[in-house]
């Protein structure tokens, strides 16, 4: 995933297309701000289920603190990226390519065209 070619969202998720899925995770601003990650807490029971946008789908731990993981757009959860579960450190290492933590399927493109690009994002970030 290139982050110039991703959607981000005001609390700090990317979300990128791959044909009729997409890829939801966490910017490298957030990972920052988190510092170490060291567990993500995500109940497989959300697989197949619909989500909302702005409603919460799991947790994220770092050393200093707890975060809420927050869905960009409403959505179907296909899969859980299970690699994070056990080694949650691969977001910090590169946030857009191992680091992806869901595929879904989206259910209304117009909350995708909403989101942010890389370059509203920056200057969101005040970068």
């Amino acid at each position: 995933m290139n982050p110039n070619n991703l959607k981000y969202s005001k609390n700090h998720e990317w979300i990128g297309l791959n044909k009729e899925k997409a890829y939801i995770g966490i910017t490298h601003f957030a990972q920052k701000e988190l510092g170490d990650i060291i567990y993500l807490d995500i109940d497989d029971t959300v697989i197949g289920t619909e989500v909302q946008e702005g409603n919460v789908f799991g947790t994220i731990e770092a050393v200093k603190t707890v975060s809420d993981l927050f869905m960009p757009v409403s959505g179907n959860i296909l899969e859980i990226n299970k690699i994070l579960l056990s080694k949650p450190e691969y977001i910090n290492k590169n946030p857009y390519e191992k680091g992806w933590i869901l595929q879904i399927k989206i259910l209304d493109i117009k909350e995708y065209d909403r989101l942010m690009s890389f370059e509203e994002y920056k200057k969101y970030i005040g970068e």
